[in-house]
């Protein structure tokens, strides 16, 4: 049988390479090679954001960067769409609310 290589670093054996992010101001640990979407699914978080009317959740819908319902701000950048963005070990994320124009906080 031969060995499959594992993207993730899992391959023979192999510890995988950790990395860990800030989301909120919370430490959480993922897989080196996941994308952000990846790491907060697999800590549990399905929604990390909130629709601008009605105050929705949402979180990852299509998975491959066609929708913007995964949006969230990383090292200060917002809009970044957690599906295709591969978390890197020190990335600050933040959940992003995007009020509505003229509406106040």
């Amino acid at each position: 049988m031969s060995v499959v290589e594992d993207p993730a670093g899992t391959d023979r054996g192999q510890r995988p390479d950790r990395v860990t992010i800030s989301v909120d101001g919370v430490p959480v640990t993922g897989r080196a090679g996941q994308t952000i979407a990846a790491v907060l699914l697999a800590a549990g978080e399905a929604s990390w954001r909130t629709t601008s009317f009605g105050e929705a959740p949402r979180g990852l819908f299509c998975g491959i960067g066609v929708c913007f319902d995964c949006v969230l701000e990383v090292n200060g950048l917002a809009d970044v769409r957690a599906c295709l963005r591969r978390a890197h070990d020190g990335d600050v994320v933040v959940r992003q609310r995007i009020p509505l124009p003229g509406a106040t906080s």
